[in-house]
């Protein structure tokens, strides 16, 4: 850890606190937009859950769409894609049909019959937002556990990257270290949990728990030399997962404490 440059950390602490203060709303439209905006914004704040037709100022679009799209729901797709904003859909009616202006792997199906999938659809949001998914995450508990998962998913696979290219001995460290500590912190704002100079040294201490996966990866590569960049980079994901996932439950049980408080 003592090759992590101060600045660095404190550069991502600032990062974080961006993060968190980011308060752009979800925008929900379509047939049954407020209840599935009841249901996204449930036990959370309901201002960042807005229903109405209006893209500016959103993080995202979730539209709801019955069977095939209509001239609207192409209208507002498209303004929301001139306005880089983006989309998911929640298709009912149970007949798949392609969407304008939206991957199909962005569309979330209702089966018939049965109400909005939240899980899914949750899952669908924190996939598009990415790491900017954290504030909202702390905001809305129902997106909370996509975030996390999403943000351990995220990190984990760059991680893998990182430890698969880089092959001078410990170069990666630094780059690694990093991603972990980004990781750490987002986890910790999509739970709400503030870190100060207090509370630094723990998540720091928690972060050099990578070292072992490093130093693992290190034998693992001396016996299978053949393969060092696949052993590395498998190191390196799993390592950052572990890590991700610990801290994730972590951050759950300081939130929950303090919210009891």
């Amino acid at each position: 850890m003592a090759k992590l440059n101060a600045f660095a950390v404190w550069g991502l602490l600032k990062e974080l606190r961006m993060a968190a203060a980011d308060t752009r709303p979800l925008v929900v439209s379509g047939p049954l937009a407020a209840q599935l905006a009841k249901e996204l914004s449930r036990g959370g704040d309901g201002r960042l859950v807005r229903v109405d037709g209006r893209v500016d100022g959103a993080a995202l679009l979730v539209r709801v769409i019955g069977g095939a799209p209509t001239e609207e729901d192409e209208r507002q797709l498209k303004a929301a894609k001139r306005a880089r904003i983006p989309v998911i859909a929640v298709q009912t009616g149970g007949e798949v049909v392609d969407i304008p202006y939206v991957l199909p792997t962005d569309v979330v199906m209702v089966p018939p019959g049965s109400g909005f999938p939240l899980e899914e659809v949750a899952a669908a949001i924190a996939v598009r937002l990415g790491e900017a998914g954290t504030g909202l995450a702390a905001r809305l508990p129902v997106l909370r556990e996509a975030v996390c998962q999403a943000l351990i998913e995220q990190f984990s696979r760059k991680n893998a990257v990182v430890g698969a290219a880089v092959w001078v001995s410990g170069a990666d460290f630094a780059l690694l270290t990093l991603n972990q500590l980004r990781l750490v912190l987002r986890l910790a704002a999509a739970h709400g949990v503030e870190i100060d100079q207090q509370r630094l040294p723990e998540v720091l201490t928690t972060i050099g728990a990578g070292v072992g996966f490093r130093a693992l990866a290190r034998r693992l590569v001396a016996a299978v030399p053949a393969a060092r960049w696949l052993v590395r980079g498998s190191v390196a994901y799993a390592g950052t997962r572990a890590l991700g996932e610990t801290a994730h439950r972590y951050f759950h049980a300081v939130g929950e404490t303090e919210a009891a408080v």
